[in-house]
């Protein structure tokens, strides 16, 4: 049986899937996909929304304390994400990746007092890379096509 860090592993590599594939598509054209990068774009601006989400779940998950500040950091993602939905895609591409990188160095300043699991933030670590890569890539294909 699968116990909750093999699952979370499980689920957070396979979410590496649609940044390979739809970065390989901002590159050559995808049988029946005709906008490889905006397909990406969005589904970058959802991962960013659901990473910005564990802090309000953690802040949910300790109510006696003073905990305004995860209530306020949770919510600063999905606003990137949603201003990254209105804009051009080279604008957004790079709104993206500062939101990505952002929250992964908020979450590696504020490790201790986050009380996660001791697999969860290397694990992000390698995520997080994999997805700035992806969407430096796609934002290279811009300047070359």
């Amino acid at each position: 049986m699968f116990g909750k860090e093999q699952i979370a592993k499980l689920l957070g590599y396979s979410g590496l899937i649609p940044f390979i594939v739809f970065t390989i598509g901002s590159w050559i054209q995808i049988p029946m996909v005709s906008d490889s990068s905006y397909i990406l774009i969005t589904y970058a601006a959802v991962i960013l929304s659901f990473m910005g989400a564990i802090h309000w779940g953690i802040a949910m998950s300790n109510p006696k304390e003073d905990n305004f500040r995860y209530f306020i950091i949770s919510v600063i993602p999905a606003l990137i994400a949603w201003a990254s939905l209105l804009m051009p895609e080279s604008y957004a591409i790079i709104l993206l990746i500062i939101g990505f990188i952002a929250l992964i160095m908020y979450d590696w300043a504020v490790e201790k007092s986050l009380r996660l699991p001791s697999w969860y933030l290397p694990m992000r670590k390698k995520l997080t890379t994999v997805v700035i890569l992806c969407l430096c890539m796609t934002q290279l294909s811009f300047v070359i096509h």
